[in-house]
Parts: C-alpha cells; sequence; structure tokens
C-alpha cells in the first residue's frame, strides 16, 4: 500500500498556512491600533535612551531582550483568550515546533505588529527554524551610522530589535518551550531581510506534544 502523494501533503500543508494566516488577519482586526509612526517613535526613544544609560550596546542587546521577555509573557494569555473567544482554538494546533512556528509568525506578529511574517529555515531535528520579517515597524525612521562614522563601529553591534526575540522567548516560555533567539540578519545593517533564529533548548514540562521530545 503506497502513502498519500506529495502533492497531496503539499496541498494540505498550504491550507493549514493559509488558515493560520487568515486567523491572524481576524485577529489583528480586533485589537486596538496604535498610529505606527507614534509606535516606532516610541520604541526608537527607549532605545536611546538605553544607549545613554549602558553605553556598551551589548548590554542594551541585553536589557532590550529582558524588556521583550516580559512582555512575552504577558501577551500568551491575551493571545490565546483571543483566539478561544473567536473559535480558533490555537492552542490545540500547536502539535509539534513547525506548528507552533506557523502560529508565532503568521498569528502573533499579525495580530500584535499588524505584520506577518514567514518561517522557514528548520534545521534537520526539527528543533530550531527562522522567522522572516520583510518589514519591520520597530524600525521605521531609523538608520544606525556606518562603520567609519565616529562611534558607529561601536554601534554597529546593536542589535536594535533585540525586544522581539525577547517577546518570543517570554511566549514561547509560558507554553512550556525554553528556546533561544537572536537576531542573524538585519535590513538596518543591509541585509535583505531581518531574520530570527529560534532554537528549541528544552521542554519544560509534559504536555507539550509527543513530536517536541527527542527520539
Amino acid at each position: 500500500m503506497t502513502g498519500r502523494p506529495q502533492q497531496y501533503d503539499d496541498s494540505k500543508q498550504h491550507i493549514k498556512m493559509t488558515s493560520k494566516a487568515q486567523a491572524g488577519t481576524a485577529l489583528w482586526a480586533k485589537m486596538p491600533k496604535a498610529n505606527a509612526e507614534l509606535f516606532a517613535l516610541t520604541y526608537g526613544s527607549l532605545v536611546t535612551e538605553l544607549v545613554r544609560d549602558y553605553e556598551d550596546p551589548i548590554e542594551v542587546n541585553a536589557q532590550l531582550d529582558r524588556i521583550g521577555h516580559s512582555i512575552g509573557v504577558r501577551c500568551v494569555d491575551e493571545f490565546l483568550s483571543k483566539a478561544d473567544v473567536a473559535g480558533m482554538g490555537l492552542s490545540t494546533q500547536c502539535n509539534n515546533l513547525r506548528d507552533t512556528a506557523e502560529v508565532v509568525a503568521k498569528v502573533g506578529f499579525k495580530m500584535f505588529l499588524g505584520v506577518t511574517a514567514e518561517v522557514g529555515g528548520f534545521s534537520q531535528d526539527q528543533r530550531s527554524f527562522s522567522v522572516y520579517l520583510q518589514d519591520n515597524p520597530l524600525s521605521t525612521f531609523v538608520e544606525l551610522p556606518s562603520e567609519s562614522a565616529q562611534g558607529g563601529d561601536d554601534l554597529r553591534r546593536l542589535k536594535y530589535s533585540q525586544i522581539l526575540c525577547g517577546v518570543i522567548r517570554g511566549a514561547l516560555e509560558q507554553v512550556n518551550l525554553k528556546v533561544e533567539c537572536s537576531i542573524v540578519r538585519d535590513t538596518l545593517k543591509g541585509d535583505e531581510v531581518n531574520e530570527i533564529r529560534v532554537d528549541l533548548k528544552e521542554v519544560l514540562a509534559d504536555g507539550a506534544g509527543d513530536d517536541y521530545k527527542e527520539e
């Protein structure tokens, strides 16, 4: 007996991805909106203040990650409750890391930031992946100094949107997944796309699905 054709499996996966994108759009429509320019400028002020306070870009990155972690922890309850009220049942769709990655990118980013992210670059063991952002609302109006500018080489070490890594880390921690996140590509530094790498380090408790566990 032969298995299902690859075309069938690909079509099924496409339908799942499309439904998550639609869920993100529906939830975004229900969220209170902030002015995009004001949002970007407010975040820019936060980063500027941290740069002045800590001077060391590496420490600024760490502070942004901590702030993002706190936000991510608080976002999960709202995220799941709004999804459940809307009848989307997203908490039951995350059976493995691939499913979770799709929910983070296509539902979470859309719901809270109004942008759709893409997922790819899964490792062979399916324990790490990348989130790709073509549009980053945090970096609107931002331009990092060149390496030749005074202090520019130092500021090139700044990961301006590191807060997003913290948000992902905090949110997944609330659903029992300990991950490490890092920005590996950044349009502010000349890359074509923003890429966040997510690595699953540990399943903190049972109940996250058998597919998360190593064989």
